[in-house]
């Protein structure tokens, strides 16, 4: 019986470490049930490096796994004031407001949530006027590379395709390629 008790106890110690991502994440997928979201994991992101890029290979190598969720501002009402309200909801989670940068008209805030001194969990909030970009990251990566990880997933054939698609283009090629 303390056997039981002693491993209900850790299980529910560990648990919330290893549920990895964000309950605010998940909370904001839930409330955008239209949004795009995709799942990736370490070797689903090695798949994405196509030219082989070792760099590329480098900067993926902590990432155990990543949620990749778009949210469409127009079509879903988000507003600013969303945007405040998600931010501190991450806050409350423990994340903590490292870096604010500004790369080709969007805007990216990067949060880490760390415990003894290694980093658990990242998030990359990419906001612009039109679209709501989150990358909720078990793991790291380092800074400085953030917009280059955006910027492969962006160019990857599949999800560049899926991103288009789902940001209403007239790109009917990339729908029937994505189909392929």
């Amino acid at each position: 019986m303390k056997l039981k008790v002693l491993l209900v106890l850790l299980a529910l110690y560990v648990a919330p470490d290893m549920s990895a991502q964000s309950l605010t994440t998940e909370a904001l997928r839930n409330k955008h049930s239209d949004a795009l979201n995709l799942f990736f994991y370490n070797n689903t992101l090695r798949m994405l490096n196509q030219t082989e890029d070792k760099e590329f290979d480098e900067l993926i190598e902590d990432i155990e796994k990543m949620r990749f969720l778009m949210i469409n501002k127009k079509e879903s009402n988000f507003r600013d004031t969303d945007y405040r309200k998600l931010v501190s909801d991450y806050r409350a989670e423990a994340f903590q407001e490292i870096m604010t940068s500004r790369h080709e008209g969007k805007k990216f805030d990067i949060f880490l949530k760390e415990k003894a001194g290694k980093t658990k969990g990242m998030l990359v909030l990419i906001n612009d006027s039109t679209n709501l970009f989150v990358l909720d990251i078990l793991g790291g990566i380092a800074l400085d590379k953030v917009t280059k990880l955006y910027s492969t997933l962006d160019e990857s054939t599949d999800v560049g395709n899926r991103i288009k698609i789902f940001m209403g283009g007239d790109d009917e090629k990339a729908e029937k390629e994505s189909q392929e």
